[in-house]
């Protein structure tokens, strides 16, 4: 795609079949397919379109799921085999916008449609036994290009070949890859102040987050006291040993 290109839709899918899956709930929704016409977009999803782990996905803020095809190229290209739009578990395979680095809060207008970038997508067991690629969770996570979800403000239909417009994107400037990987804190605790309309599960995420930075900043310190006195017990018995040392006279008498 040219940078002179709109973005757009390059399919939307939706369940093609429920698949058994060696997990808790022990079947899973993931395989989508690309759909042929235009398909309706509501509140808590895409027309025939569900969830079955209703405890860990879905809901008002992953309404819809979207993968940036650039991505999906370039782990066809690792992986060495096509990633088919679907592929993902994605309800809309985009062309011209990163996903992963959309800004939480941003508002997207497709067809007649306005959907928020609402969180990342956090790589579960049932991705992992989709997959059928080894530490493929741990291999998503490093890489955190991980798609985004919206949530649905303006109900409406979407269709493949569907120009997008960013019709809003917050100051604060979190993205959606900031807010899974947890880096920076601070970034953080500012989208905490700036989007009172964020999930209880991306709070849960930030808390996750603000305390593994915390249980890190505590073990440097506990590091840096350990090292403190241990070198000041060296210093105190290289002064001790000093001390005692006979002296030369003493040494001959």
């Amino acid at each position: 795609m040219s940078l002179t290109e709109p973005a757009r839709v390059l399919a939307v899918c939706v369940v093609h079949a429920e698949l058994e899956m060696p997990t808790k709930v022990g079947r899973t929704a993931i395989d989508k397919r690309p759909m042929p016409s235009r398909v309706g977009v509501r509140a808590l999803g895409l027309d025939g379109d569900h969830v079955c782990d209703t405890k860990n996905h879905g809901g008002a803020h992953q309404a819809v799921y979207a993968y940036a095809e650039q991505d999906a190229r370039r782990w066809g290209e690792e992986l060495g085999r096509e990633l088919p739009a679907g592929w993902f578990g994605e309800n809309l395979r985009i062309a011209g916008l990163p996903l992963s680095d959309a800004v939480i809060g941003a508002r997207w207008a497709i067809g007649d449609t306005l959907l928020e970038v609402s969180a990342p997508r956090v790589p579960c067991a049932t991705f992992q036994h989709w997959s059928g690629e080894p530490q493929w969770v741990k291999r998503f996570t490093l890489q955190s290009d991980t798609g985004a979800y919206f949530r649905v403000l303006t109900e409406g239909t979407i269709g493949a070949g569907d120009e997008i417009s960013v019709e809003h994107t917050p100051e604060h400037g979190v993205t959606v890859r900031d807010l899974f990987t947890g880096a920076d804190p601070d970034r953080l605790a500012l989208l905490l102040a700036a989007e009172p309309s964020i999930s209880d599960d991306v709070r849960m995420q930030i808390e996750r987050h603000t305390r593994r930075h915390a249980n890190a900043a505590r073990a440097a310190e506990q590091r840096m006291g350990a090292s403190v006195s241990a070198r000041s017990e060296r210093t105190n018995d290289t002064a001790t040993s000093v001390r005692t040392k006979p002296s030369v006279s003493e040494a001959k008498s």
